[in-house]
């Protein structure tokens, strides 16, 4: 597991089987049991909260990872990796959690 791959979840009712977009640091992988990611959703909104994604990284239709709905979620949890979300969109990443944070620090990042 390594930060900004995206990966099958199960994840409590409602939301159930879906993918999710891991934000934890790669090191936390080694040793945590719980980790920080974004649900991935098809209702897009168009909002700077979230990071479109499509089939350039796995998935079979448009969607979005949504940071307004960041959550923690145990490694059992994790079923299957999907794919890894390119190095050069991790500022996309950046944004998005600057936006729903309200950090704008992070609003303006580089990368």
């Amino acid at each position: 597991m390594k930060q900004f791959e995206i990966w099958w979840a199960d994840l409590p009712k409602p939301a159930g089987r879906r993918p999710v977009l891991l934000l934890s640091r790669d090191s936390a992988y080694d040793y945590l049991n719980k980790f920080l990611v974004a649900e991935v959703t098809t209702k897009i909104r168009h909002i700077p909260v979230e990071i479109p994604l499509g089939r350039r990284e796995g998935m079979v239709k448009p969607c979005v990872a949504n940071c307004d709905n960041l959550r923690t979620l145990r490694r059992e949890a994790l079923d299957a990796r999907i794919s890894q979300l390119a190095t050069s969109r991790v500022p996309e990443v950046k944004r998005a959690v600057g936006y729903a944070f309200g950090w704008p620090e992070l609003i303006d990042a580089e990368g």
